[in-house]
């Protein structure tokens, strides 16, 4: 049995446009090689970062509308850091609260396709810790476009207050801005 080959998010999106004959259609996210991090400054003066466990998900394209739309889950529990002390503490329930919210969730408005190409923001609802808020996710140009997309990865950034979050916890010592960058791949269709 053959491993599925990751394509390009951008890449997918304009080959699946291109081809499909179907109104909607939707493309999962490619968990082994996407990522999500984020990065916190402590005391005002050095930024701590980790990275989150499984990007899954899926974009879902409306070749009608020549729109997209991402819904993703980013696993809370998996996530990494430079210290196992920094892991503990982060998935507590003064963080990240990861044994009862063990996902963090970000659902899409529908978006024009040209954005995957051009850049630009994607907004949409963000939960986490059991609570939803409105959200914004900045997606940079894509570095092939067109045909050559398929070795291209889908790069978006944006940020978070914790305090929206209910993480109101050493607000001396802990910005409540949180800074949040993801890298996004699809699995290519079946042939």
């Amino acid at each position: 049995m053959s491993q599925p080959r990751a394509w390009s998010f951008t890449g997918v999106l304009l080959l699946a446009l291109a081809c499909s004959t179907a109104r909607s259609e939707p493309i999962a996210l490619d968990p082994a090689r996407s990522s999500a991090e984020f990065e916190v400054r402590v005391m005002w003066m050095f930024d701590v970062a980790g990275r989150f466990g499984a990007v899954t998900g899926e974009v879902e394209i409306d070749h009608e509308a020549r729109s997209a739309r991402v819904r993703a889950r980013i696993d809370t529990r998996a996530l990494s850091m430079r210290r196992t002390s920094y892991e503990e503490w982060v998935r507590s329930d003064e963080f990240f609260d990861a044994a009862r919210h063990p996902y963090i969730e970000f659902d899409s408005e529908p978006f024009p396709l040209a954005t995957l190409e051009r850049g630009g923001d994607i907004v949409g609802n963000l939960t986490l810790r059991g609570l939803t808020r409105p959200a914004s996710l900045r997606l940079s140009p894509s570095e092939c476009p067109g045909a050559v997309a398929l070795s291209c990865a889908v790069v978006a950034e944006g940020t978070v207050q914790r305090s929206d979050f209910g993480m109101r916890t050493r607000r001396a010592t802990l910005a409540d801005k949180v800074r949040l960058h993801f890298t996004v791949r699809t699995v290519a269709p079946p042939d």
